[in-house]
């Protein structure tokens, strides 16, 4: 179903309070107003500005002195031929005034005897309890290929006829572009064609890369979902040759093709091991290998202190990245995010509704999103994750065995400008035992300095000196980490 005909279900409902959060008012307006239409409501709307007015017959002006929330619900509470819908703009902003909450419940109750409904579109998503008790949640839907495609076409016909703009622009790019835009709304899909044409007043194949890089900057700023740039390769990565055999393996199974040979898409891997093991770098690693975009996940990002509003907001990540696939999404150190569901918690069972939100999708998800969880504490992470079947694959990425270790040295010194020959890598990868790879990256990093500091080449006693004064994890946290080398031994694949 599309969004008119979901609507029109919640309506079919008889849902007393419809509650739309959304930056895309005059779409929602649309919808709302559409069904209303169609079925033959009576319909009344409000706005700080107009007032409660009549959204069918504009001409006929506002009614007077309705502007401010407590009496323009006071008029619609009290009308003697009320309206079976009333559609209610940026109303959250006054609901601190305990009035309003009066007011509100009054209505509430008044439609839910006439079987009308009050319909709420708001910018704001901080819902307060008065209003999350007796609403039900209307999500609107990230525009299909279709529509992304219908409105592209709209607005270039429209700059055309009003700038004389020219459309120079391929098949083969229109797709790219098409497929650029999905996981934008409508109205930033619509900005991002607008900044392309702005800057040089044609719409051609070379605006892909712009209108990837304004997608790009959308997401930081208006999303939960951060782009992450990944000019990484697997080769690059010293080591766990088991866990790239397998990546490798499963390179194309996102594509529709497979889908077609009967391959369902891999859902993902949890990657286990120790701070510093290389598991964000494996991440990285893979999306370029893929060429799959990488999207990363903060789930400490997603808490907020409104009832609903945590469980909204990763759904709604979750459906974006859904509209953007194939892609890679990255939860790093997911174990920060869903701890308290696998313990008692004070917060009000809402760890444990995240970690459920995550799971369900995690289990009936159908759209190519390959998810990369990463995790350094294994006894914080709740059971259930664990359970066969949730990922395609748990790795263990243990500390960095002699030969790993001197083709991490050979990979940072070439790194910075250093030629691996003139160094002792043997003697060195001796003495970094029980070292991280990013361990030995910042030895190498202070023995730089070191011998920036005293004008001369960088040499093999400058990193050993660096190392000596380096108390690696596996000192520091020998006993945590033998404890889950030991749990992983018969739960895990060796990431090596």
């Amino acid at each position: 179903m599309n969004d008119t005909q979901r609507f029109a279900s919640y309506l079919n409902a008889r849902q007393a309070c419809i509650f739309i959060q959304t930056f895309e008012e005059l779409y929602a307006s649309q919808i709302v107003l559409n069904v209303a239409h169609e079925k033959m409501i009576s319909t009344l709307a409000w706005s700080s500005s107009r007032g409660v007015y009549e959204p069918f017959n504009p001409q006929r002006g506002s009614v007077a002195d309705t502007e401010h929330p407590a009496a323009g619900l006071y008029y619609l509470l009290n009308m003697a031929d009320p309206p079976s819908m009333v559609v209610i703009h940026d109303a959250l902003d006054y609901l601190p005034d305990p009035k309003l909450h009066r007011l509100i419940r009054d209505l509430h109750a008044a439609f839910t005897q006439t079987g009308g409904t009050m319909v709420f579109i708001d910018h704001n998503d901080k819902m307060p309890d008065v209003l999350a008790n007796v609403s039900t949640r209307f999500e609107m839907t990230l525009p299909t290929e279709e529509e992304l495609s219908q409105l592209v076409r709209n607005v270039v016909t429209r700059e055309h006829h009003d700038r004389g703009v020219k459309a120079k622009v391929t098949r083969k790019a229109f797709d790219l572009i098409i497929r650029n835009l999905r996981g934008l709304t409508r109205s930033q899909a619509e900005r991002v064609i607008m900044e392309a044409i702005a800057d040089d007043n044609d719409f051609a194949d070379h605006d892909v890369n712009t209108i990837l890089a304004s997608k790009r900057r959308m997401l930081h700023q208006d999303s939960l979902l951060e782009y992450i740039e990944s000019p990484v390769t697997l080769d690059s990565i010293a080591g766990v040759k088991n866990l790239k055999r397998w990546l490798n393996q499963r390179q194309r199974a996102l594509s529709d093709e497979a889908r077609e040979f009967g391959i369902d898409p891999p859902r993902g891997v949890l990657m286990l091991g120790v701070p510093g093991a290389g598991k964000s770098l494996c991440a990285k690693a893979v999306a370029t290998a893929w060429q799959y975009p990488l999207l990363r996940l903060d789930p400490s990002a997603l808490y907020d202190r409104y009832i609903g509003e945590s469980e909204r907001r990763l759904r709604q990540a979750l459906r974006q990245a859904e509209a953007m696939s194939p892609i890679i999404l990255w939860i790093d150190e997911i174990e920060k995010g869903f701890a308290s569901a696998g313990a008692q918690s004070n917060d009000g069972g809402l760890s444990q509704r995240m970690f459920g939100t995550l799971l369900t999708w995690m289990q009936e998800h159908t759209e190519p999103v390959f998810l990369i969880a990463t995790a350094n504490n294994i006894e914080a992470l709740p059971p259930e994750l664990l359970r066969k079947g949730r990922f395609d694959e748990i790795f263990f990425v243990d500390l960095p065995k002699s030969f790993v270790r001197k083709a991490i040295f050979k990979i940072h010194l070439k790194k910075r400008h250093c030629e691996p020959s003139n160094f002792d890598l043997d003697q060195l990868a001796k003495a970094a035992e029980g070292f991280t790879g990013s361990e030995i990256e910042q030895a190498i990093i202070s023995g730089l300095h070191e011998a920036y500091a005293l004008n001369r080449p960088l040499c093999n006693e400058d990193i050993l000196a660096a190392l000596k004064q380096t108390s690696p994890l596996s000192v520091v946290m020998g006993d945590r980490l033998e404890a889950l080398r030991q749990w992983a031994k018969p739960r895990c694949v060796m990431a090596d």
